[in-house]
């Protein structure tokens, strides 16, 4: 392929090829599992699992690079910010692809704030970086983190997109993989999901 200045540009990584590298990671998980946003699935995506080789995160966020400039080519990025703690080595390694800064936030009291010393000018143009989006809250509340403090918020970017692109967070989202594994209320578990015990994986829950 060539860009509009006629290099070569990069592949984009297929989304089968993408999940492929998650399943030869153990990062796909099957069973009865307790999502951070507090519904349930049969399935769960551990990115962490991924993230621990550096040269498969390499590859997987560089395709995710690429996914962006395809489809979002008119997006300019000045820095990445990540959601504690799952989206910290994605947008670590997103800002390091895309030659830019990167920083986190983390919850205080409740809300998403920056620390550590960490700061955005006014007018910064920051792409808010996620390991999967399942409804978009924590995306989001990181954007609103970003914009009250004067910095503005272009795009989201999630290596899995498990809304297969219903979640709203108000700014375009680019996923690496969209894909459409159910998700259930508490009270309206399917029986055979109901059959098997629950865990909560992830940052927040159950190891």
């Amino acid at each position: 392929m060539k860009n509009e200045s006629g290099a070569a540009s990069e592949p984009v990584l297929s989304a089968e090829a993408a999940l492929a590298e998650f399943r030869e990671a153990g990062a796909l998980l099957e069973g009865h599992f307790i999502l951070t946003s507090g519904r349930r699935s049969g399935h769960y995506m551990q990115c962490a699992r991924v993230m621990v080789d550096p040269a498969r995160a390499e590859r997987l966020c560089r395709a995710l690079r690429a996914r962006i400039r395809e489809t979002r080519p008119e997006i300019v990025v000045d820095a990445v910010v990540a959601p504690a703690m799952g989206g910290i080595l994605v947008g670590y390694e997103l800002a390091r692809q895309l030659g830019t800064r990167s920083f986190f936030t983390e919850r205080v009291e409740g809300r998403f704030a920056l620390r550590r010393g960490f700061h955005l000018a006014p007018g910064t143009r920051v792409l808010i970086a996620e390991d999967v989006v399942t409804t978009g809250l924590s995306l989001r509340e990181c954007a609103d983190c970003v914009a009250a403090l004067g910095a503005v918020p272009v795009a989201g970017a999630c290596l899995v997109d498990r809304s297969n692109g219903k979640a709203d967070i108000d700014m375009p989202l680019v996923a690496l993989v969209a894909v459409d594994f159910p998700t259930f209320a508490p009270d309206e578990i399917p029986p055979e999901l109901a059959a098997i015990p629950p865990t909560k994986p992830g940052s927040r829950g159950l190891a």
